[in-house]
């Protein structure tokens, strides 16, 4: 396995990074928001949604 931040191969004590620098380097970019996990907007859904019908006369 090697070290998603620099590619060397991982020490044990920083699984899954080669060392403290490089885990320090993830937590930033956790911390900073620089990774973020794709989602849909209330927009996007409500683009994507299909109109309801009209309601029935009683």
């Amino acid at each position: 396995m090697s070290c998603p931040i620099c590619g060397k191969p991982t020490a044990a004590d920083y699984r899954p990074f080669c060392s403290r620098r490089c885990a320090d380097v993830d937590l930033g970019r956790w911390l900073t928001e620089s990774y973020r996990i794709p989602a849909e907007t209330e927009e996007e859904a409500d683009e994507q949604e299909p109109d309801a019908p009209p309601p029935k006369p009683h």
